[in-house]
């Protein structure tokens, strides 16, 4: 490219050169007009009018009077140009004569054979706008325009002054910076013409009556016949009839493949292929996202052909042609194995991140592409969280949506959206109300003034949903840990009001969110009734794992039945969860262990089937979870009450699978017994084979960190609830530590101090009984 330039300027360098040379010897004289700058013309009503010189009579010249008229005169025969060119000046126009110059009009005012130049040479600015110029095209028509300029200046030179040389250079700069069309343009009428008719830009070509024809097309048939009916067709319009082809099939699938054999069609796609580097931009896009929408086969050469188009242009095209991409195109990228074009156009959406300025864009993009690249992604959350005010309760709702499928818990931005969805007036929509409450109940973002708008404002809508909205509903807020007494009620109450429409895995959703906050309706015996209506032989042939869940939500609200209990503690249901290792299965044995543990100690009329006494061994795992800084704080203390690490025991895990924190147990006047000496029902393996003395209580702390309670409240949740009962039907004495009661506690003399008193009121709880 670099050679070709240098060889175009070369020529038309020469050319200028060869223009400015001398047509006549320096013996021969030519014609000129006179001077009329110093005198006037007294009998200008004697003389012609003319326009140029064909308008006067023989032997005279169209020439300009000292007036703006031109009258036909007589001319004046002058030596010729001598031979030669001026050389390139040193100084630019505005510096200073030299000293040995001397002022000049015409070749003849000098000595010998030297010549009459100006200050300012217009081959030096030929060359030096050639180099500057970034583009061959460009540069040769700006050339082919000083070329032009300097012709004239050399046909006006014997006829105008020192001073109107210099002018003419001025309009010669402005002219090549401007333009050439301007109002203020003071160039001679041919010139002017001359320069007019270089076009700089290309417009977008007019619109024909073959683009209203693609426009108003219903058919792709209509289209196809626009191929032979003799239209001009510019380079633009094969691939807008691509488009609107792929528009008209978007829902007609079968006839994709019937237009793939059509000989029109392999002709269109074969003329947008040849056109395919005078496409615009915008139409080149359009034209990509048609090509994938009409399912051409991945080893399409004209396919092929626009991505590899679309690639070389990848830098022109503007951010919101690359957006349109990455939101029409990226699955079919992917799917089409164009690896290298979803890649590049990644980088270039990342790179250029700061073009963003529309909200729409910037959340299209995000929730297109923004989980293919980690990077990106970043990239468009602190764009998002600079164009946050901008965004309306639709483009919050779509942010939060993308972040929870990406279970990206961005908590800069989750802060600043939950600050707008609380300060701004928005009227959020049934569902926009739902995709909220999901997505914070995914990302498990706690934000009370955002949950209780949302509570409020889904409170109205609760008679107008659907079986599978509420239950979606009933589901996100139990994610949230967030029970909302009035909405829950409401809940329900929409269960009970259309009993005979709910179906079983609806109702299994909302039975499993009770569970979880320990919610109990009101009504709970009608509620419950309908829930064993509901699963009564359709139980069976839920999956196994849906099975428990459901038997063990039951059991958390304390409205298991015998027969709930023996379908998922027979053998052949919990075999297949003996001995797993998925974390899945492991969560599911583990409540089949609640299950168990239920069955023996809260429903003593249960007669069986139950768990094998080898399978309630305790695995590692449950033991080996990382202790957190209030159960350090808690063993230290203990340890130091207790004295002798015989007197009680730490994490302790039981048979019915839940793991107590410590272990004591006192005799009657109070005083800590060693427990190994002692019989343990409670442990799967035994450590001692003395009965407990007369009056003796075994005491189990356990302790209650954040996680365990209700959100903004001192209710456990469901789950943590059984495990109390659990322990207290097991004879232990439960000793309860919240963190919120711990958290007062400074010094270790406090710590003991409570942990005394609260044994000493679990012992008097119990006497009370």
């Amino acid at each position: 490219m670099r050679c070709l330039a240098s060889l175009v300027l070369a020529l038309l360098a020469l050319e200028a050169a060869l223009a400015l040379a001398p047509a006549l010897t320096p013996q021969e004289k030519v014609a000129v007009c006179p001077d009329t700058s110093s005198e006037t013309i007294s009998s200008e009503e004697t003389l012609l009018n003319c326009k140029s010189d064909q308008d006067c009579p023989q032997d005279t010249k169209c020439c300009p009077n000292s007036s703006s008229s031109r009258f036909c005169m007589a001319p004046v025969m002058v030596p010729a140009p001598k031979a030669g060119c001026c050389s390139p000046a040193q100084d630019s126009m505005t510096s200073a004569p030299r000293l040995e110059s001397k002022e000049c009009f015409r070749d003849e005012d000098c000595e010998n054979n030297k010549k009459c130049c100006s200050n300012m040479a217009l081959e030096s600015l030929l060359r030096s706008l050639a180099c500057l110029l970034p583009r061959v095209s460009m540069a040769a028509r700006l050339v082919k325009q000083c070329m032009c300029l300097l012709r004239e200046s050399t046909r006006l030179a014997p006829v105008v002054s020192s001073a109107g040389r210099l002018r003419l250079a001025g309009v010669a700069h402005r002219t090549l910076t401007s333009s050439a069309t301007s109002p203020s343009s003071h160039l001679p009428r041919p010139l002017s013409k001359l320069v007019e008719k270089e076009q700089v830009f290309t417009p977008y070509p007019e619109r024909q009556e073959v683009d209203h024809l693609i426009e108003q097309a219903t058919q792709p048939e209509e289209i196809l016949k626009l191929l032979g009916g003799g239209h001009c067709l510019h380079q633009n319009h094969a691939a807008l009839m691509l488009i609107q082809i792929s528009r008209l099939l978007s829902e007609k699938p079968e006839d994709k493949a019937l237009l793939m054999q059509d000989p029109r069609f392999r002709q269109l796609l074969c003329l947008a292929n040849s056109q395919i580097t005078t496409v615009w931009h915008g139409t080149l896009v359009k034209l990509l996202r048609s090509l994938y929408t009409l399912g051409l086969p991945t080893s399409s050469k004209e396919l092929r052909s626009v991505e590899q188009e679309v690639r070389w242009r990848m830098r022109r095209l503007k951010y919101k042609h690359l957006a349109f991409l990455a939101e029409s195109s990226t699955t079919y990228m992917q799917e089409q194995d164009s690896r290298e074009l979803l890649a590049e156009l990644l980088v270039h959406l990342e790179r250029r991140w700061a073009e963003i300025e529309d909200s729409r864009m910037l959340v299209s993009i995000m929730m297109k592409a923004g989980h293919l690249s980690e990077s990106l992604m970043n990239r468009l959350e602190d764009k998002c969280l600079e164009l946050v005010e901008q965004f309306g309760p639709d483009e919050l709702r779509k942010v939060l949506l993308t972040l929870a499928a990406q279970n990206r818990r961005s908590v800069p931005l989750l802060r600043a959206v939950s600050y707008h969805l609380v300060q701004k007036p928005f009227t959020l929509t049934k569902g926009m109300l739902l995709d909220l409450a999901y997505a914070y109940g995914k990302l498990s973002f706690h934000q009370t003034q955002v949950f209780q708008r949302l509570a409020a404002d889904l409170l109205p809508h609760i008679s107008s949903m659907t079986s599978s909205e509420v239950a979606r509903c009933t589901k996100s807020f139990a994610f949230l840990k967030w029970l909302n007494l009035p909405l829950f009620e409401a809940l329900a109450q929409h269960v009970l009001d259309r009993a005979q429409f709910i179906t079983l895995p609806y109702l299994c959703n909302m039975l499993l969110a009770f569970a979880r906050l320990n919610f109990r309706p009101e009504q709970e015996d009608q509620f419950f009734g309908l829930v064993h209506k509901k699963l009564g032989s359709e139980l069976a042939r839920l999956d196994p794992a849906l099975q428990v869940d459901v038997v063990w939500a039951l059991c958390v609200l304390q409205q298991v039945q015998d027969a709930e209990l023996r379908a998922v503690l027979c053998p052949e249901l919990h075999a297949q969860f003996l001995g797993s290792k998925s974390p899945k299965e492991q969560s599911t044995f583990q409540k089949l262990l609640h299950i168990n543990a239920t069955a023996q100690l809260e429903n003593p009329e249960y007669t069986g089937p139950l768990l094998p006494a080898s399978s309630l061994v305790p695995r590692p795992s449950a033991l080996e979870k990382k202790v957190t800084p209030f159960q350090k704080e808690l063993q230290e203390t203990l340890k130091g009450l207790l004295g002798n690490a015989d007197q009680g025991s730490f994490m302790v895990a039981t048979q019915y699978g839940w793991v107590l924190d410590a272990e004591v147990l006192l005799d009657r006047d109070g005083q800590f017994l060693p427990l190994r000496d002692f019989v343990a029902p409670h442990l799967t393996q035994p450590s001692g084979s003395q009965p407990l003395p007369p009056g003796a209580k075994r005491l189990a702390f356990l302790r209650w960190e954040f996680p365990n309670f209700n959100s903004r409240s001192k209710d456990l949740l469901g789950r943590f609830v059984l495990a109390r009962r659990h322990v207290l039907a097991a004879g232990f004495l439960v000793v309860d530590v919240p963190f919120y009661e711990w958290l007062e506690l400074k010094s270790e003399w406090q710590k003991s101090a409570y942990l005394k008193d609260k044994m000493r009121k679990a012992v008097a709880e119990e006497l009370a009984k």
